[in-house]
């Protein structure tokens, strides 16, 4: 494959990526509950969120275009920041449950208000995002405070009124969806009915009504008797985008269940089985922990599904169980440093991979603060780094190259460089520009392409 830029709809011409924001902090010294654990666009991508290991979520909002320049969109700004999750100990299994927020999922936009999901190891909670920009003044029983007057001194009645006042956006918990998991919660997926949602941790999946928080239906259990003949855990899942009934589940030895709801109320026994044999010649050691699938999307169309496992991401047709129909190598330059990475715990770092609009080019994170792309189309690829030394602001990002031994050029990267704790586990992709979201440890990154930047 050929490093050129890549990002463009089909037909189009090439994408170059440049910088056109960074949230964030420049200290040396990071504190953890900083780390940024989530990213999720909404679904017009006017709302990003992040979430943290500190339990916090934050809201980004893009301002709207000016009359001054029409069809140039602003940046985006904290609209709001909330607190979602405090840590908590389970005193029946003496266990700390970590606040660190593990997934957030916007709802569909039914009025007014955002709502969004999001969950920490144990508990998820519906949050409901509002603005106030007017109060009301001239009560006839209240004081200015607030407080009730001596009704003796009520001598006429006014007729209340609204009064402008400044933005106020209000974050408040709607439910609290408690209980329903013995294990860590790995994702959360919205149906596409706007009614329920499932939650999936290592050995079941829960599908929840967004109205009810006191009990959920358990729709897959894969925990055996006796815990001793475990084999594999559910690592990922998704409900498909257009058909409620469908959704998707990975496992930790690399295969993709497609679970039909109609067909049973407890999808153990799925409707289709995606799995690629093993080639026996690349057995080895490390084999099932690098074949383990760390995520899975939906493709848009909902034709496709898109997996990540440690050095590849794979494209899968849902008519095709036998094998991918695509498998691009993300970091294949680490296959013969398996054994460090397994020392250092890296081989265990759960990468994210994300489609672009129209489903042409996938995107996903590796090592070094470095992000990859893959144009579907054109079979090229890219390498870019998400950092403060190499990008600056409406700067082209330049692609960059690792080399494994041999020659080098003058901005190659030698893999024994490439620093394992600067890690992009999270990205997120706008749902119909070319705008992505990039975690870097504490700083979110907002890249975009550049005929978009200049008009901004």
């Amino acid at each position: 494959m050929s490093q050129k830029p890549v990002g463009g709809p089909p037909g189009e011409e090439e994408v170059d990526w440049c910088l056109y924001q960074l949230n964030g902090t420049t200290e040396f010294e990071v504190s953890e509950a900083d780390i940024i654990s989530t990213v999720e666009f909404n679904h017009t991508g006017e709302l990003l969120a992040t979430g943290d290991k500190g339990g916090r979520v934050v809201i980004f909002q893009r301002e709207p275009e000016s009359k001054n320049e029409p069809h140039s969109q602003g940046e985006y700004n904290v609209y709001s920041t909330f607190q979602s999750h405090e840590p908590e100990f389970d005193y029946l299994k003496s266990l700390e449950i970590e606040e660190k927020i593990n997934k957030i999922k916007w709802l569909p936009q039914q009025n007014a208000a955002h709502s969004l999901l999001s969950t920490n190891d144990k508990t998820i909670k519906l949050w409901k995002v509002t603005e106030r920009d007017k109060r009301p003044e001239g009560y006839n029983l209240k004081d200015e405070e607030g407080k009730l007057k001596d009704l003796s001194t009520v001598t006429s009645l006014q007729v209340p009124v609204l009064k402008p006042m400044d933005l106020m956006v209000e974050v408040s918990p709607r439910r609290i969806f408690a209980n329903g998991h013995t294990y860590h919660i790995n994702s959360i997926s919205v149906n596409s009915d706007c009614e329920t949602y499932m939650s999936a941790d290592d050995l079941r999946i829960n599908l929840w009504h967004l109205a009810i928080t006191d009990r959920s239906f358990n729709i897959v259990d894969i925990k055996p008797a006796n815990m001793e003949d475990l084999t594999e855990v559910i690592t990922a899942s998704e409900f498909h985008p257009n058909h409620c009934n469908l959704f998707v589940y990975s496992s930790s030895k690399g295969s993709l269940r497609l679970c039909d709801m109609r067909a049973s109320a407890l999808c153990d026994k799925h409707s289709k089985l995606f799995e690629e044999p093993e080639d026996p010649s690349n057995r080895s050691f490390f084999s099932e922990i690098i074949s383990s699938v760390s995520d899975v999307k939906f493709s848009h169309s909902g034709r496709f599904m898109l997996t990540r496992d440690y050095l590849t991401v794979k494209v899968w047709d849902l008519n095709m169980e036998t094998k991918p129909i695509e498998t691009y190598q993300v970091h294949d330059y680490l296959r013969s440093k398996l054994c460090s990475l397994y020392e250092n715990d890296c081989i265990f770092d759960k990468f994210e991979c994300a489609w672009n609009g129209s489903d042409s080019v996938i995107m996903t994170g590796a090592y070094n603060n470095f992000f990859r792309m893959f144009d579907r189309n054109t079979k090229r690829d890219v390498t870019l780094e998400a950092s403060r030394e190499s990008s600056k602001p409406r700067a082209i990002l330049k692609p960059r190259r690792v080399c494994v031994g041999g020659k080098r050029r003058k901005d190659d990267i030698s893999v024994d460089s490439l620093d394992f704790t600067k890690k992009i586990l999270h990205t997120a992709w706008h749902p119909a520009e070319n705008i992505i979201a990039i975690a870097a440890t504490n700083n979110l990154y907002i890249f975009q392409d550049k005929v978009n930047s200049e008009m901004h």
